[in-house]
């Protein structure tokens, strides 16, 4: 198959609004690719990388080559090359990565370098994200789309699930199932302005605290734990107080869902970093857990003794997990029978109170009767957490890939130092319209001072307000903070650049 196909494919979909127009596309596509092909064809369509991370961005695909005339590189082959790409390693891997990024571009059409391009630099933005995908492959494997989906959820791997579909046909979708050692992708939750909000939509619901730390996913099979993070990545070796805190469990084998965070001697969370850190580290794992120890905290029950409970009811998982673990191993939450009766209303006010006070985020409610659902994001669980604003001046922008090419797109963001200069804080390219991008594309070039081949340097005339999840230590940026989760919100033309928000404000976030 040539990746043109795939590109062609890719321009459809992104051309349409029409979901039914887009999943056909997709579902012809997907119906005349090798099964063997197809962990890679559908993995792309939904915008990620089966390498999952080369080591390269936009800067290494900055000043590519003049696209080739002819379409001659097959999905095999431009698969082949991104895997030698994701294997450099060592001294000059920089440099490497780039000279094999740019001898496939070089072999690339037009249309294949635009898709290249925003796959590699995760701006593909076509709208045929994992959902699509799935309904695509239940049109090309005549199958009911909620089978592939259970199947997907079950398997941890789109691309697995399409091989077996598109091999064996719909029977074969029975072989994913709920398997303790194979990770399920986690049910994820939707937000709510207020918590108010979110009782008014839920009804009778659990109040659960939302802890600021990584989400982990623990398979227990008698002796053996298996620890995964949220992205199905296995981490087990980093993480010996979580299996020591697996066997401690009332059970022979257990699928558990919860998070790992780092407490201070008072019981509150550490920085959001150093969880992370520690997570993440390879390195000295003995070392790591003597003087940042992690405290495993579980909020659901997948599965127990040989029993899948994916399909009941909140409470009822909860029971289960109730019984197996101790109190201080589970979330704290509240349970809200009836959120019209004020009584419980209030209490439920005092809950996410007193969890913010504590260092949390916020809180997680979850509808009492609602089955786990894997891999989704529905609407019975809802998160409700503060959202921070900050007035910040632009500085610099860069342009965008893929749906984003000629926009200056990811804006470089600073608050006022001391001194009454900017200092920058960090970047975010989210919650920007096409007339947003369009207009600040235009008011940008006017205010450069320097063009470099990333983008612009600007003169800081521009305020921007942007709403932030928190703010958190960083020795990349010169103020030594950074910011979490920034989106727009709006341009504040009302504001000079004096009026921003200072350094001092926004440190005054940290945790």
């Amino acid at each position: 198959m040539l990746l043109a196909e795939v590109a062609r494919t890719w321009r459809e979909v992104a051309a349409t609004t029409a979901r039914s127009a887009k999943v056909a596309a997709l579902g012809r596509l997907f119906a005349d690719t090798d099964p063997a092909l197809a962990p890679v064809v559908t993995t792309w369509l939904a915008g990620r990388l089966p390498q999952r991370r080369l080591g390269a961005g936009w800067r290494a695909l900055a000043g590519g080559p003049p696209p080739a005339g002819t379409a001659t590189l097959t999905v095999a082959a431009t698969d082949a090359a991104l895997t030698a790409v994701s294997q450099v390693a060592g001294a000059g891997s920089e440099a490497a990565r780039r000279r094999l990024l740019h001898g496939l571009l070089a072999e690339a059409t037009e249309a294949e370098q635009a898709f290249l391009t925003g796959l590699i630099s995760g701006e593909l933005r076509q709208g045929a994200l994992d959902a699509l995908v799935v309904e695509g492959l239940a049109v090309a494997g005549d199958a009911p789309p909620a089978a592939v989906r259970r199947a997907v959820m079950l398997g941890g791997s789109l691309g697995a699930v399409a091989e077996a579909l598109l091999a064996r046909g719909p029977a074969a979708l029975a072989e994913f199932g709920l398997r303790v050692g194979r990770p399920v992708l986690p049910m994820l939750a939707r937000s709510a302005a207020s918590l108010d909000e979110g009782l008014d939509r839920l009804g009778p619901c659990a109040v659960e605290e939302k802890l600021d730390g990584i989400r982990v996913q623990v398979h227990r099979d008698g002796e053996r734990v298996r620890i995964y993070t949220r992205t199905l990545d296995e981490i087990t070796e980093r993480l010996p107080e979580v299996r020591r805190a697996a066997l401690e469990l009332a059970v022979t084998s257990a699928v558990l869902d919860g998070e790992v965070i780092a407490l201070d001697p008072a019981g509150r969370p550490r920085p959001f970093q150093e969880t992370a850190g520690r997570v993440g580290s390879r390195l000295d794992v003995a070392g790591a857990h003597a003087t940042l120890p992690l405290s495993p905290v579980f909020f659901d029950l997948l599965a127990v003794d040989g029993r899948e409970l994916l399909d009941r009811p909140t409470e009822e998982r909860h029971a289960e997990l109730a019984r197996i673990a101790p109190a201080p191993r589970r979330v704290r939450r509240l349970l809200v029978g009836d959120p019209a009766d004020p009584e419980q209303r209030a209490a439920a006010r005092e809950f996410l109170s007193a969890t913010l006070a504590g260092g949390h985020e916020g809180v997680l409610l979850k509808s009492v009767d609602a089955p786990y659902a894997a891999g989704r994001r529905g609407a019975a669980w809802l998160k409700v957490k503060p959202v921070h604003t900050l007035e910040l001046v632009v500085l610099a922008a860069e342009w965008g890939h893929g749906r984003r090419a000629g926009w200056l797109s990811n804006l470089h963001l600073g608050a006022r130092g001391e001194d009454g200069a900017p200092v920058m804080l960090g970047k975010t390219f989210k919650g920007l319209t096409d007339a947003l991008l369009a207009w600040q594309t235009e008011r940008l070039c006017a205010l450069a001072e320097v063009e470099e081949p990333w983008g612009v340097r600007v003169r800081p005339e521009l305020v921007v307000e942007v709403a932030i999840d928190g703010v958190q230590r960083s020795t990349r940026y010169p103020a030594g903070v950074t910011l979490r989760f920034a989106r727009v919100v709006r341009y504040r033309a009302d504001k000079s650049p004096a009026e921003a928000d200072t350094v001092a404000t926004v440190r005054s976030y940290l945790r």
